[in-house]
């Protein structure tokens, strides 16, 4: 895929003066599958496709829906569970180059994930991002059934139920000071993509964007983010603090 095929022109000289900030989502983009619904398909919980069919079509909030889906699971599974998600979650090609061109160009990169921690951060460990850059929902088996918890929230300004907020995270770095670039798959996307000013999307996010006519590029792999990013992105950054809470 060349830039060329994108559905959004690249931006011409709109980076001026601002820092390049990446939200990369994790279930279906960062990972070639969305690990949640794997989870569910292989371990069939009485139930789980007609909520997962509820979550896309939007019938349910996020929180509402992956809450509702994981207390389907007896947490004694736990064990069971984890050795599954390590064992066949993949890395979607490029995603170390991208990394490394972020290193290179000083572009802080960010994990906004819809997914929960006890599957999140073993599959990123081997890549060394810093655990303040991963942002991701919860867990807690300490009951019978498995509870996801809510670390992240929706602000005052989002009234989606988002259970992993992404538009409260982006909006900690003011527009008028930072690039703000989105890369996703799905409806735990969407709110962010309102926000930013490029989109790499794929998979459900492309519908969702074409419905109100936001601009995004397409992609298949990380090479394809990369292709584009080394034209838009110069090779040194304007100075300027990360904006913490």
């Amino acid at each position: 895929m060349s830039v060329s095929d994108s559905k959004a022109p690249l931006p011409d000289g709109k980076m001026s003066g601002r820092r390049p900030v990446i939200f990369c989502d994790f279930d279906g983009t960062i990972t070639d599958n969305d690990n949640i619904v794997e989870i569910m398909k292989h371990f069939r919980p009485p139930g789980y496709e007609e909520l997962i069919g509820r979550i896309i079509r939007r019938e349910l909030s996020v929180r509402e829906g992956v809450g509702k889906l994981f207390s389907l699971l007896p947490s004694r599974l736990k064990p069971e569970i984890e050795e599954f998600t390590l064992n066949q979650a993949k890395i979607r090609s490029g995603f170390r180059d991208l990394l490394d061109f972020c290193r290179k160009r000083d572009i802080e990169f960010f994990v906004t994930s819809g997914g929960i921690d006890f599957f999140v951060y073993p599959v990123l460990a081997p890549f060394e991002i810093p655990p303040d850059h991963i942002y991701c929902n919860g867990s807690d088996f300490s009951g019978e059934h498995v509870r996801i918890t809510w670390p992240h929230a929706c602000d005052e300004h989002c009234s989606n139920d988002c259970g992993m907020c992404k538009t409260a995270i982006i909006r900690r770095f003011p527009q008028d000071r930072y690039f703000r670039i989105l890369i996703g798959d799905s409806i735990t996307d969407f709110e962010g993509a309102k926000l930013a000013d490029i989109v790499f999307a794929r998979s459900h996010l492309i519908g969702l964007c074409e419905e109100l006519s936001l601009p995004f590029y397409p992609f298949g792999t990380f090479d394809d983010v990369l292709d584009c990013l080394e034209e838009i992105v110069p090779p040194t950054q304007p100075s300027g603090g990360i904006i913490h809470e």
